[in-house]
């Protein structure tokens, strides 16, 4: 019962400031990227605080090699909403691959609009992944991070979804590296769950896979095979109620 209080006042706090910064997101539109992405994430910062605060939900990453200091795509595992407001934390500005009807949410969609998106319609097929290969492809020329989630959807910790090699493809033809995540987020905040464990999430940020000479199928074997042994080996159970 006193985990789920702490979940309700979690969003009793985090609701008010999605509506204020979904209304600072509209008038700021007009405003350069990177002033847009720098004063919406601090919506991210406000949340990750709340969380730790009033659920005893923290995190701590650990890098195999330092970030490139150019520009990359991330391919990410999904297991949580938490890595879509964590990974601002951790990598440069980025620009996030998502679904377009997110950014018709109330409030919160408003605010996601000045985050410099990249949204597509996951029902347009060849055409969703041309629009992707092609604002990708310009993200990263203008000096912005790529997110990808490539399942697509949440996945329960345990069980993976089907990789999509859009990423890999994205990477290939940007001649940019790949940077995989692992994390064990979903084991703390499930998918559709209000409740949230206290606890400590990990984070793990591969080494930069590179993409010369390769096909896109062999960069995206390789990125999911990175990605689930590395999740395997994270607590997979709160660590108060791990066996």
């Amino acid at each position: 019962m006193w985990l789920k209080l702490r979940s309700v006042l979690f969003y009793l706090g985090v609701i008010p400031v999605t509506i204020f910064f979904g209304l600072v997101g509209i008038l700021i539109l007009p405003l350069p990227r990177r002033w847009r992405y720098f004063v919406i994430t601090r919506w991210s910062v406000f949340t990750l605080f709340w969380l730790a605060v009033t659920c005893g939900l923290r995190w701590r990453v650990r890098y195999e090699q330092p970030l490139p200091a150019t520009p990359c795509v991330i391919l990410c595992k999904h297991q949580s909403a938490w890595e879509t407001i964590t990974l601002q934390m951790i990598f440069p500005p980025q620009s996030q691959v998502l679904k377009k009807e997110l950014l018709h949410l109330p409030f919160f969609g408003w605010g996601l609009a000045s985050l410099n998106p990249i949204a597509i319609d996951r029902k347009a097929g060849a055409r969703a992944l041309r629009h992707l290969l092609s604002a990708g492809k310009a993200r990263l020329q203008q000096g912005w991070w790529v997110l990808i989630f490539p399942e697509g959807t949440r996945v329960p910790p345990g069980q993976r979804g089907r990789y999509s090699s859009g990423g890999a493809a994205l990477a290939l033809q940007a001649k940019c590296p790949v940077v995989p995540v692992a994390h064990n987020a979903g084991v703390f905040w499930p998918r559709n769950a209000m409740r949230k464990e206290p606890g400590t999430i990990d984070v793990v940020v591969g080494a930069p896979i590179a993409t010369d000479g390769r096909s896109a199928a062999e960069i995206s074997a390789e990125v999911e095979a990175w990605i689930e042994a590395r999740c395997a080996e994270l607590p997979a159970a709160p660590q108060s109620r791990a066996p």
